[in-house]
């Protein structure tokens, strides 16, 4: 159910976690109140305020600790994302040392990467496909096999080559870690404690005793409106490439862009335009 709430719009994702969520525990106090006395419930006021003390700590914390490293995987998703990018424009950039065919080759399939990429890995992240697009395998494939036909002579004592080799290791690096975070960072087990201290913790608001059940049953709307609200960042945020709130190939498609404007600077410097010198 919950991956399932990851990948639907925010507002229906809102409305089922928040809004039903807060709807139901509405209903608590007046349905306990047809079977326990007020008397009965007002009776243990002073006892049960402490517990519930004790239990809603115990809550705020985890669920503070779970959106804190939530967040902070959503962040690194991000980051990988702009890594990659930035390693692809320098194996770009430096393609040129390779000479007139190797350097052709290499932009090519760079750029076929990135278009695969775009094209067909994320939306296979968004079905936390870790292993990514066939497509974008095979060309990175291409990427590797374009650089490695450089002759191995040329390639020994090749300053360039070096380089390029350390950031296409990065490139691919970042890759695997965004198709990971693709899956998703709150385990299973989690997601059970979560859900069913949500349950303890707005359940217990039921059993206190007071005279206006409207005002009680406004107060357990507001603390359900809270919890399943930051339940919601989770749901959110939980998976980086999926949903509403996500991650998307920005970085990559602005590279892809500036491969026209690099490739134009290229042409005019050789063809020896003072513009460009």
């Amino acid at each position: 159910m919950i991956h399932f709430l990851t990948g639907q719009p925010l507002w229906l994702a809102a409305l089922f976690v928040v809004g039903f969520g807060t709807a139901i525990s509405m209903c608590g106090p007046s349905l306990v109140r047809r079977y326990v006395t007020l008397d009965k419930l007002a009776f243990n006021n002073e006892i049960a305020g402490f517990k519930y003390t004790a239990v809603a700590t115990l809550y705020a914390v985890l669920l503070a600790f779970v959106i804190i490293v939530a967040w902070e995987k959503f962040t690194t998703a991000q980051t990988d994302v702009v890594d990659e990018a930035g390693a692809a424009v320098t194996v770009y950039r430096l393609s040129p040392g390779l000479g007139d065919q190797a350097g052709n080759e290499l932009r090519g399939a760079m750029t076929n990467y990135l278009k695969a990429v775009i094209a067909d890995d994320w939306p296979a992240m968004r079905q936390s496909n870790i292993d990514g697009a066939p497509s974008a395998i095979q060309a990175l494939n291409a990427i590797y096999a374009a650089l490695l036909t450089f002759s191995s002579v040329e390639r020994g004592g090749n300053a360039v080559v070096s380089e390029i080799l350390h950031q296409l290791d990065e490139m691919t690096q970042a890759r695997r870690a965004r198709l990971i975070a693709a899956k998703g960072t709150v385990p299973d087990v989690i997601w059970l404690v979560l859900a069913g201290g949500a349950v303890m913790s707005i359940g217990f608001t039921f059993f206190f005793g007071t005279h206006n059940l409207r005002a009680q049953t406004l107060m357990t709307g507001l603390v359900a409106l809270l919890i399943t609200a930051e339940l919601l960042i989770v749901v959110a945020i939980d998976r980086p490439f999926t949903g509403a709130v996500a991650v998307a190939p920005d970085a990559l498609s602005a590279v892809l862009s500036d491969f026209v404007t690099i490739k134009g600077d290229s042409a005019a410097a050789s063809l020896g335009d003072p513009l460009t010198h």
